[in-house]
């Protein structure tokens, strides 16, 4: 190892002293921008079809049940799964020194998130209906009551 005149720090052989060069671990933003691109035009088409059939899926039911119906676990499954392969590729992207195409893909995972919460409180809201109103806990009302004066 050689040090310079002007600093303390060794150098690395290999280098032959001069200024020191850009590192090739990180690449340039031209290409994180590319790759993210690409795997967004890759995921759109995905949650358009998830979407699409979660839509369709919900159609088939008959939503006048004297009983409450039990929660369908389907789509909050196929959204959790979507935002879990989101996150994964985030972390790819972070890692291979990306930090542009990680960050939309943090994004992306976060607006999924928000849906895969959504449809969750959906249906726990159609599996938990609320209790109708009770005559004991409605106001009470005189009518055709007779007073006396």
């Amino acid at each position: 190892m050689r040090f310079e005149p002007s600093s303390r720090i060794p150098r690395l052989p290999g280098n032959d002293c001069r200024p020191e060069e850009p590192s090739d671990t990180r690449s340039d933003g031209f290409a994180g921008g590319c790759i993210s691109l690409i795997v967004l035009l890759i995921e759109i088409p995905v949650a358009f079809l998830l979407g699409l059939t979660s839509v369709i899926r919900g159609w088939g039911r008959v939503d006048e049940q004297t009983v409450a119906p039990p929660m369908d676990w389907v789509p909050i499954l196929w959204l959790g799964g979507f935002t879990l392969g989101v996150l994964v590729i985030a972390v790819i992207f972070l890692y291979s020194a990306h930090p542009f195409a990680g960050a939309v893909q943090l994004l992306v995972a976060a607006i999924a998130l928000s849906f895969t919460i959504a449809a969750w409180h959906g249906q726990y809201e159609r599996a938990h209906p609320p209790e109708p109103p009770t005559r004991a806990g409605m106001p009470h009302t005189p009518s055709n009551h007779v007073t006396d004066r």
